[in-house]
C-alpha cells in the first residue's frame, strides 16, 4: 500500500539539485533498510556530482544497553553537527529516530536549541515521525524548524476532521485502548471505584484532541493512516467481491452451502489485483503491475511554535515514478538562522563566473579551489567544471565571464593609415605623371634619346600604375580587389624590373658595341629592350594565368590571429604561387642589379648604370625587408607593409634614377647637350 521507496529517493536527489545542496551529511539507522538507503542515495549521489560530508549509522532502540553505548551515540550526533561544514543533513530511520536525536543532543548539550551551531536544514523520509513520549514531554523539535519531510501521499478523507473534533472515549464500552490513549494524551485519570482522585485529573471526555500539540497528536491525517485506510477498503472490496461471486455461483448450483470452497487469506490475491475503487478523498485506488498502490509522495515543510506544536505545510510533490517533481520554494518557512534566505550547503564558496573548478588532491570532488580561466576562455556561471572557448565572432571580455562581439578589421580609406597612404600613392603617381610628361616634352634632347626614351616611358608608366595599383590594397576585401590585386602586383612590378633590366642590358651591349670589330652592334636597338620586357613578362603572366586559374584569392575572414577582431582579408588560394610570383620577381631583381653594378663604371656621360645599380639596390633591400615584415604582422598593419612596400620601392627607382635626368633637364640645360653627350670622360 505504501509507495515504492525509488521516487523518495528522486525527490531527495532533485531537491537537493534544486537548492544546489551539493555538501550534506547522511544519518541513517543501522539496519537492513538503512543499508539499503545507503547503497541507493550514494549511487544517485555519485551520479548527480552530490557529495557525502559524513555517514553515521544509528543503532537500532534494541541495542542501547549501557551508558557506554548511549556516550557513542551521542558523540556520533554532537560530533557531525558541530564539525561538518555542510548545512544540509539527510536523516533516515523509524518512528523513534527524531525523539533520539532530539534526546541525544539534549544530553550532549542542554542548551543545543540556542546555538547557531546547530541550526541546520534537515531532511527527513517518509518513515519518521515528528512524535513525542510521555517521558520527553519537555523536549521540542525547534531545532527542526524549517525541516523538509517526505510523507506518503494523502488527502483530506470526508468527514474525518469532524470526527476527531468530536470523538469521546466514552462512545464505546470495552474500548481500553482509546481511553489509556486519552489519559496518556491528556494526562488525566478515567474514575475508578476503587480510588480516589483529584477532580482537576479526571478525564471528563470533553477533552478535544486539536488542543494537543502536534508531536503529541496530529489533526492531520498521516500518510500511514491513508495507507491503511485504504488497504481496509482494498480488502473490503475484495471481500465483497469474492462474496458476490459466491452467492451467484450458488445460485447456479441450486443453493448448496458446499457448492463454493471456504474462504482463505491467499484466495483475495487475485481479486485484489484488479480491485479499482474511489475513496471518501475522490482518490482512485488501483494497483499498478508491480501490486503497488503508491502514489508517490508528499514535500512538506515543517513550521516549529513556541508552544511545542508545529504545522506541516505542503511544498512540493513527487510522482509514483520519480520523474515529476513539483516545488513551491515561495512557501518555505526556514529556520529562523537563516533569515528566509535559501540557505547554502557546499563543502566551499562557489567559483565566481570567469574561474574554474581546479580539483583538490585528496579531496572529495565537490572540494575544490577556483582557477582564473585561461587565456582566450570564459565561464559565464559559478562553479563551472571548464572554460568554454567563444564562438568564432566573439571573444571573451576582460572578467572572462562573457563574450563579446569581434570587430572586423581591415584597411579602409577613411582611417588615418588609410587617408595617409591614399595620399602617398597619390603625390607618388602625380609626380610619376609629371616626370613622364617632362620627358615627353622634353624627347628630341640628347638626354632622353640617350638611353632609349620608349623603354624610358614603358618604365614611367608602369611606375605610375606600380603606385595606383596600391589603392587595390585598401578598402574591405572584395572578390573582385582580391583576384585583381596581387595579379596586377606580380605583372606591373615584373614590367617595371624588366625595363630596368633592358635599359642595363642596352648600356652595356651598346659600349661593346663601339669596340672595333665587336659582333655585338646587331644587338644594338630596340629589338633586343624589347625581346628582353616581353619575355620577361610573359613568363609571369603565364604564372600568375596559372594561379587565377587554379587557386585564385577570395575574401576570407580570419577569427583567429587577433583576440578581439575578425581580420576581413584576401586569402592568397595558393601559397606557393604567391611566394613563385615573388621569387621570379626577386630573381629578375637581382639579375638588373649584378647587370647594373658590372655596367656601373662604363665611360659615357649619360650612363645610367650607376642609377640602376643604386635603384636596384634600394629595390631588393624594400623587399628582403618585406618578407619577414609581413609574416610578422596580421591584419590591416600586413596590409599597409604591402602598400608601403610597393610605393617605396617604386618611389626609389624613380628617384635614382630619373631624378638626375629631371636636375639637367629643368636645373642644368646647359648640360642636355650633343657635345656634352660626346664628350669623353
Amino acid at each position: 500500500m505504501v509507495s515504492n521507496e525509488t521516487p523518495q529517493y528522486m525527490g531527495i536527489i532533485q531537491l537537493l539539485l534544486h537548492f544546489a545542496w551539493m555538501w550534506v551529511g547522511l544519518f541513517v539507522v543501522d539496519d537492513n533498510s538503512g543499508e539499503h538507503f545507503l547503497k541507493a542515495l550514494e549511487t544517485l549521489f555519485f551520479q548527480n556530482r552530490i557529495c557525502l560530508d559524513f555517514t553515521e549509522k544509528i543503532p537500532n532502540q534494541s541495542r542501547w544497553d549501557s551508558l557506554n553505548d548511549l556516550n557513542d551515540l551521542i558523540s556520533k550526533v554532537y560530533r557531525p553537527l558541530t564539525q561538518s561544514k555542510a548545512n544540509t543533513f539527510i536523516i533516515n530511520g523509524g518512528s523513534m529516530t527524531i525523539i533520539a536525536m532530539n534526546t541525544w543532543l539534549f544530553l550532549g548539550d542542554p542548551e543545543y536549541e540556542e546555538k547557531p551551531l546547530y541550526r541546520k536544514v534537515w531532511i527527513t523520509t517518509a518513515q519518521i515521525h515528528f512524535i513525542q513520549s510521555s517521558i520527553l514531554k519537555g523536549l521540542s523539535f525547534y531545532l527542526f524548524q524549517g525541516a523538509l519531510s517526505f510523507t506518503v501521499c494523502t488527502n483530506e478523507l470526508l468527514g474525518f476532521k469532524n470526527f476527531l473534533q468530536n470523538i469521546n472515549p466514552y462512545w464505546t464500552q470495552g474500548n481500553d485502548f482509546l481511553k489509556a490513549f486519552w489519559a496518556q494524551a491528556f494526562g488525566c485519570v478515567f474514575p475508578n471505584p476503587n480510588e480516589q482522585i483529584k477532580i482537576n485529573e479526571r478525564c471528563t471526555g470533553e477533552e478535544r484532541l486539536e488542543s494537543l500539540p502536534g508531536p503529541v497528536f496530529e489533526m492531520r491525517l498521516s500518510g500511514h493512516s491513508y495507507s491503511i485506510y485504504n488497504a481496509v477498503y482494498a480488502v473490503a472490496h475484495a471481500l465483497h467481491a469474492m462474496y458476490s461471486s459466491r452467492s451467484n455461483h450458488r445460485a447456479t448450483v441450486g443453493g448448496k452451502r458446499d457448492a463454493y470452497p471456504g474462504s482463505w487469506p491467499w484466495e483475495l490475491h487475485s481479486l485484489l489485483q484488479g480491485i479499482s475503487f474511489n475513496n471518501s478523498a475522490g482518490n482512485t485506488m488501483s494497483f499498478n503491475k508491480n501490486k503497488e498502490m503508491g502514489a508517490g509522495f508528499d514535500i512538506m515543510n515543517m513550521v516549529m511554535f513556541p508552544n511545542k506544536s508545529f504545522l506541516r505545510v505542503k511544498v512540493g510533490r513527487v510522482d509514483a515514478e520519480g520523474k515529476g517533481f513539483v516545488i513551491h520554494e515561495d512557501m518555505f518557512v526556514w529556520h529562523r538562522h537563516f533569515n528566509q534566505v535559501v540557505p547554502i550547503s557546499v563543502c566551499n564558496d562557489p567559483c565566481r563566473p570567469g574561474y574554474r573548478k581546479k580539483k583538490k588532491e585528496g579531496e572529495k570532488f565537490c572540494c575544490y579551489d577556483c582557477s582564473p580561466c585561461p587565456e582566450g576562455t570564459y565561464s559565464s556561471h559559478k562553479d563551472m567544471d571548464d572554460c568554454s572557448i567563444c564562438p568564432e565572432d566573439q571573444y571573451p571580455n576582460k572578467d572572462q565571464d562573457g563574450c563579446i562581439p569581434k570587430i572586423i578589421n581591415f584597411l579602409s580609406f577613411e582611417e588615418p593609415l588609410g587617408i595617409g597612404l591614399v595620399s602617398l600613392a597619390l603625390s607618388l603617381s602625380l609626380t610619376t605623371a609629371l616626370v613622364l610628361g617632362t620627358f615627353i616634352k622634353q624627347r628630341d634632347t640628347p638626354i632622353i634619346k640617350a638611353n632609349n626614351r620608349d623603354i624610358t616611358y614603358t618604365l614611367l608608366i608602369f611606375l605610375l600604375f606600380c603606385f595606383l595599383c596600391s589603392l587595390l590594397f585598401l578598402g574591405e576585401p572584395r572578390m573582385a580587389t582580391c583576384f585583381l590585386r596581387q595579379a596586377a602586383f606580380g605583372i606591373i612590378f615584373t614590367m617595371v624590373v624588366s625595363c630596368v633590366l633592358a635599359k642595363t642590358i642596352t648600356v652595356v651591349v651598346a659600349f661593346m658595341a663601339t669596340k672595333p670589330g665587336s659582333s655585338m652592334r646587331k644587338w644594338v636597338g630596340k629589338r633586343l629592350a624589347n625581346s628582353i620586357i616581353i619575355s620577361c613578362s610573359l613568363i609571369q603572366v603565364n604564372i600568375c594565368t596559372v594561379w587565377m586559374g587554379t587557386s585564385p584569392p577570395f575574401p576570407d575572414f580570419d577569427t583567429q590571429s587577433l583576440t578581439a577582431e575578425i581580420i576581413a582579408e584576401c586569402n592568397e588560394g595558393s601559397v606557393i604561387m604567391f611566394y613563385l610570383v615573388l621569387g621570379y620577381m626577386g630573381f629578375l631583381s637581382l639579375i638588373s642589379l649584378l647587370v647594373a653594378f658590372i655596367a656601373r663604371k662604363l665611360p659615357d656621360s649619360f650612363n645610367e648604370a650607376k642609377s640602376i645599380s643604386f635603384s636596384m639596390l634600394v629595390f631588393c633591400s624594400v623587399w628582403l625587408c618585406f618578407v619577414p615584415t609581413y609574416l610578422s604582422t596580421k591584419g590591416k598593419y600586413m596590409v599597409a607593409v604591402e602598400i608601403f612596400s610597393i610605393l617605396v620601392s617604386s618611389a626609389g627607382l624613380l628617384a635614382c634614377i630619373f631624378s638626375p635626368k629631371c636636375y639637367i633637364i629643368l636645373l642644368r640645360p646647359e648640360l642636355n647637350k650633343k657635345d656634352h653627350l660626346m664628350r669623353k670622360n
